[in-house]
C-alpha cells in the first residue's frame, strides 16, 4: 500500500529476467484512458436518442411520482383522477365531433352555383342509391332550403346557415318547427361535426321534404308571398 493516503497507478511489465517494473502514475493514466476510449468498450452504451429518451421517462416519472406525493390516495388516487380526466375529454370530443381546422368561410349551406331544390334532390338520391349517407342529408337539407327558396317563403340569401335557414322556415311552417332543427342539426354534424350519417338519418330528411311539400304555410306569420 502507497503511504501520504495516494494511490499511485502501476502497470507491472515482466521483462526478459521478470523483474516488475512500476510505470509512472501520470503516463499509466492517459494509457489507461487511451485503451478505455477504444470502441469496443463502448459497444452496447446506448446512443444518442436512446439516452434523451431516458432522460424524457426519468423526467415523466419524476413528474408522477410529485403528483402522486400530493395528491390523496397516493398513486390510486392520480389514476382516478387521470381516468376521470380522459373520460369527461372523450365524452366532450363524442358530443362535438372532430373540430373543424378552419372555420366556415362564405356559403355555408351552399357550397356551389345555383341549383334548383330538384336538381339537390337528384343528387341526394344518387348519393342514397351509392350509400353516401353524409352527402345525401347534405343534398337533401340544400333541396329543403331550395324549395322554400322557390316557394318565397324564404328570401334567397348567400350565406345562410342550416340553422339560420330552419328557425326562418319554421316562423311560416310551425307544424315542422322540430323536425326542421333536426334535420339543420344532422346537416351540420356531417359537415362540420366529423359525424358519420346513416340511412334512418336521410330518409327523415326525405320524409321532411316530401311533408313540406304538401304542408300550407301560415300566411298570417309568412315573411314572403304565397307558396307556389
Amino acid at each position: 500500500m502507497e503511504t501520504g493516503g495516494t494511490i499511485t497507478a502501476r502497470r507491472q511489465v515482466l521483462g526478459a529476467d521478470d523483474v516488475p517494473v512500476d510505470v509512472p502514475r501520470v503516463p499509466a493514466r492517459e494509457a489507461a484512458e487511451r485503451e478505455l476510449s477504444e470502441p469496443m468498450y463502448h459497444e452496447n452504451e446506448p446512443n444518442l436518442l436512446e439516452r434523451g429518451l431516458n432522460r424524457f421517462w426519468e423526467w415523466v416519472g419524476g413528474l408522477f411520482d410529485a403528483a402522486a406525493g400530493a395528491t390523496p390516495g397516493g398513486l390510486l388516487g392520480l389514476l382516478v383522477i387521470v381516468v376521470v380526466v380522459l373520460a369527461l375529454v372523450g365524452g366532450v370530443w363524442w358530443r362535438l365531433g372532430t373540430p373543424r381546422r378552419t372555420p366556415a368561410t362564405g356559403d355555408s349551406l351552399f357550397e356551389d352555383g345555383p341549383r334548383t331544390a330538384d336538381d339537390h334532390r337528384a343528387a341526394a338520391a344518387r348519393h342514397a342509391d351509392a350509400g353516401r349517407w353524409n352527402q345525401a342529408v347534405q343534398e337533401r337539407m340544400r333541396a329543403i332550403v331550395r324549395s322554400l327558396e322557390e316557394r318565397t317563403l324564404l328570401d334567397p340569401r348567400p350565406g345562410r346557415t342550416a340553422d339560420e335557414a330552419a328557425a326562418e322556415a319554421a316562423r311560416t311552417l310551425p307544424s315542422h318547427t322540430d323536425e326542421l332543427r333536426a334535420a339543420a342539426r344532422s346537416f351540420d354534424d356531417v359537415t362540420y361535426g366529423g359525424r358519420t350519417a346513416d340511412e334512418p338519418a336521410y330518409r327523415r330528411i326525405e320524409d321532411l321534404d316530401t311533408s313540406l311539400e304538401r304542408t300550407r304555410p301560415t300566411l298570417d306569420t309568412a315573411a314572403a308571398g304565397a307558396p307556389r
